[in-house]
């Protein structure tokens, strides 16, 4: 971006409000609304005059430590919250995704929703905190032909896709505390990650079968072999819809190519990676997406 004359900015909403110092004004009888953020440097940021944002994985914000009560946390954690997301909905700017487009697509019920709708082939699945109700998809898929996931995962709680052991079994009852993804699970000649950027397409296999563990290429990806993938047109086409659909510029698409042929829809991650595929690959995704936000800069 720099070498094509276009000025960016990294902002780190973690530093919000205990370094950072948010204003809006809006004043009366005049259509311009004017926000800027003030940081510890007192460096003004004005993202009035911002023309694209990138929204990516932005940190929970950091409350003051002077402030122990914790019913007075939760007053002020809302409060800080409320501004920030009128903030982005007052700005007019082009977004990579907009937050609420991000939220949305990033639910797995939502997508596998879409996915369906716009004649994507996915896994069956029951999300539930109802032991019964796993019992009896388990009996239905066998143990063997059963994973389950979070819905989330963070470095101090990293949480793969697993294959169900039948000593889990036992475990059901901790559904109590949070729901969890069950899915069918359906062997994979390979995995597809699919890089959508605007009207580009990346496709790159990933090899999981040769990996240690063959369920999440994730946990042994350093050694997984991943190669460009030749995507038939018609998958394109569902994959745009998808997007289209879900309001997204930006996905990382997770499937999956069984030995049959089929493809298999897993999930989107609206702020996924890319390096990790470009470095194998050579494909020019950063350069694509540096365009893209160079294109709505102008």
């Amino acid at each position: 971006m720099n070498r094509d004359g276009v000025k960016a900015l990294v902002l780190d909403l973690y530093v919000f409000p205990e370094a950072c110092i948010f204003v809006c004004v809006i004043a009366n009888m005049k259509v311009n609304v004017n926000h800027y953020l003030k940081d510890s440097n007192g460096n003004t940021i004005s993202l009035s005059s911002c023309r694209v944002i990138w929204w990516r994985r932005p940190q929970p914000l950091e409350l003051h430590p002077e402030i122990t009560d914790l019913s007075y946390r939760y007053i002020a954690m809302n409060e800080c919250q409320q501004a920030i997301s009128g903030l982005w909905l007052g700005l007019d700017v082009f977004w990579i995704n907009h937050p609420i487009r991000t939220e949305q697509a990033a639910s797995i019920p939502y997508q596998l929703k879409v996915a369906q709708r716009v004649g994507l082939e996915i896994p069956s699945t029951l999300i539930t905190n109802n032991p019964e109700e796993v019992t009896q998809f388990v009996s239905q898929y066998g143990i063997e032909n059963t994973v389950y996931k979070a819905f989330t995962a963070t470095e101090l709680n990293w949480r793969e896709t697993r294959l169900f052991d039948p000593q889990e079994l036992n475990l059901l009852d901790n559904l109590r505390f949070a729901p969890v993804i069950f899915q069918e699970y359906i062997p994979a000649q390979f995995d597809l990650r699919i890089t959508i950027i605007g009207d580009d397409v990346f496709a790159a296999s990933i090899y999981s079968q040769e990996t240690s563990y063959k369920v999440d290429y994730r946990m042994d990806m350093h050694s997984a072999r991943i190669e460009p993938y030749s995507l038939p047109m018609d998958p394109q086409e569902r994959f745009k819809r998808l997007m289209n659909h879900l309001g997204l510029v930006y996905g990382a698409i997770e499937m999956m190519l069984t030995p049959e042929g089929r493809i298999i829809f897993l999930e989107i991650n609206p702020a996924g990676q890319w390096m990790f595929i470009e470095e194998h690959t050579k494909q020019p995704i950063t350069e694509s997406f540096s365009k893209l936000l160079c294109r709505y800069d102008k």
